[in-house]
């Protein structure tokens, strides 16, 4: 009877001890209830999107103000959609002549050209497109700008025959009647320009069939009205081109004979006597305008850069060209780029060397002076940065010149012969005396703030075993500042292939930079492809470098201190 208690306690603690293991083997739970590793994740999410709220305004800023730019210029140097959204037709047509040939293409691709350019001269698009191609080709410029000014003097020789023919042919009304739906043309009955933007114009079913060119002119036609002019389409007189359209229509291919909808029988009696009417020799009323349109070179040079996408902006970035051939090598007195682009490589390799060569022992003595003293100099330093680089530029540009404080300097001192001054000006040597004062503070601060550092009781322990105040240097201390020279090195030649407004000033024709190039093209010339070309190649050209410098020395061993 002694033992019964025992054993049910026996019988209780292992039943406790069941309870307690099947708590351990499930979830642990946090202090509301829920699955403590579902709450630590929770607790993570919410971290992390805090993180991020405080970090997106930077991102939005970096995304808007710098990935965006370079995107748009690395599409713009390759975008070329403008030839084929202006001659749409041309350049279909073009696509079946033979470029390597010596004939110039025949009369439909210019009736095609006709077409094509008065709806570009409406637009005034025809002189953005001559601009385009002057590029290429020069001359073709003017070429597009004479003939968008006589173009529209093709078409209203039909247009006159038509309208003598019936009167019908001289209202915009007449002609929405048979190229409109009903629905449209019910909806346009009672518009008014208060009533806010007008229907878009729906082309009648089976027209385009039964005249296939004007319709697509007139289709054209009315979105270039509603949407541009802004003007009451179903009130609006056609234009020239639509009347030449139709002569094409009504002597060629047609569908009228299926055709049975409004003004079929204008149509049919258009049909029968077009025939008889004044046509227009489409080459030869071009030629007459300029002869250059008998040039193949004009019409090879369309057929190029017809593609909505282009590889010439590259090609004359690095002075090639397409030819019938293939591509090749522009003409030697036109190849500049290469040039250019060797120039700035070489000249902020110099411009870097030389703040080297004056910034090294400037941040050795600021890293060695008692801290007052090399404040005092570090204030000296920055003092630039207080100034416009326009007016250290100009500065530069008055003491550099041979009547400035300079070349008189040395003529004082018997150094130089007033008949033999300096050329410090307008060249290369005024372009890396004026850069390296610009930049030497981008040098010295990096070196400063790795040589402050090396402890002076290294180059001690060194000379205590020996060595000499150079081997204590070379051997000890310039190791421990390469960090430095590093990152200098870096900053100073990357700010420097960029600079443009420092070589304009005192670099004259040898001394300037790529981007200056860049910047005549985005600023003035608006050949905004080939700029952003050369700026693709000059962004690829620096990160190559960066590339190659991290393989060799390794971006890990640059520091800033």
């Amino acid at each position: 009877m002694s033992d019964a208690p025992t054993v049910q306690t026996a019988s209780s603690s292992a039943a406790e001890a069941r309870i307690a293991d099947a708590a351990h083997t499930g979830p642990m739970l946090a202090a509301d209830g829920t699955p403590l590793k579902k709450s630590l994740n929770r607790a993570l999410r919410l971290q992390k999107m805090r993180a991020l709220a405080l970090i997106a305004p930077l991102l939005i800023f970096v995304l808007v103000t710098f990935i965006a730019p370079i995107a748009d210029m690395l599409f713009r140097s390759v975008e070329n959609e403008i030839v084929s959204d202006t001659l749409p037709r041309t350049t279909t047509m073009l696509a079946e002549w033979d470029e390597k040939g010596t004939d110039i293409p025949g009369e439909p691709v210019f009736e095609a050209l006709y077409n094509d350019m008065f709806f570009a001269q409406e637009a005034k698009l025809h002189t953005r497109l001559g601009s385009r191609l002057n590029y290429e080709f020069t001359g073709v410029s003017s070429l597009f700008r004479k003939s968008g000014r006589k173009v529209e003097d093709m078409g209203e020789v039909y247009q006159d025959q038509f309208e003598d023919l019936d009167a019908f042919w001289k209202t915009g009304e007449n002609w929405n009647s048979f190229m409109a739906t009903d629905k449209w043309l019910a909806s346009m009955e009672g518009w008014k320009e208060a009533d806010g933007k007008q229907p878009a114009f729906v082309l009648r079913d089976g027209i385009a069939k039964a005249l296939p060119k004007t319709a697509a002119a007139y289709k054209q036609f009315a979105k270039y009205i509603q949407n541009v002019d802004e003007e009451n389409l179903y009130k609006k007189d056609p234009w020239a081109v639509i009347y030449s359209s139709l002569h094409s229509d009504l002597t060629g291919e047609n569908g009228l004979a299926s055709y049975a909808g409004p003004a079929a029988a204008e149509l049919a009696a258009a049909a029968t006597t077009a025939p008889t009417f004044e046509t227009v020799n489409y080459s030869e009323a071009f030629k007459k305008i300029d002869k250059d349109w008998y040039d193949v070179n004009v019409w090879q040079t369309i057929k190029f850069y017809s593609p909505k996408y282009t590889n010439g902006y590259f090609l004359n970035a690095i002075d090639m060209q397409k030819s019938v051939d293939g591509v090749e090598m522009r003409p030697e007195n036109q190849q500049i780029y290469g040039l250019l682009f060797w120039r700035t490589m070489v000249m902020s390799v110099a411009i870097t060397v030389s703040c080297i060569m004056l910034g090294y022992p400037v941040a050795w003595i600021l890293a060695n002076l008692p801290p007052r003293q090399a404040n005092l100099l570090l204030i000296l330093v920055l003092l630039p940065f207080w100034t416009s680089l326009l007016v250290r530029t100009s500065a530069w540009k008055v003491m550099l010149q041979q009547q400035g404080v300079i070349n008189d300097t040395l003529v004082w001192l018997g150094l130089v012969a007033t008949d033999d001054r300096l050329a410090l000006i307008n060249n290369q040597t005024g372009t890396i005396i004026a850069m390296t004062h610009i930049l030497l503070p981008f040098m010295i601060l990096p070196l400063y703030s790795v040589m402050q550092t090396i402890q002076p009781t290294y180059l001690r322990a060194a000379k205590s075993l020996g060595a000499t105040n150079w081997t204590a240097f070379w051997r000890v201390y310039f190791p421990q500042s390469i960090p430095g020279i590093g990152a200098g090195s870096i900053l100073v030649f990357i700010l420097a292939i960029g600079y443009y407004i420092t070589p304009e000033i005192v670099g004259g024709t040898s001394g300037t930079f790529i981007s200056n190039r860049i910047a005549y093209h985005i600023s003035q010339s608006l050949n905004w492809g080939l700029g952003a070309a050369l700026g693709a190649i000059l962004l690829a050209a620096v990160l190559l470098l960066y590339y190659a410098y991290d393989k060799i020395v390794g971006i890990d061993n640059v520091k800033l201190g």
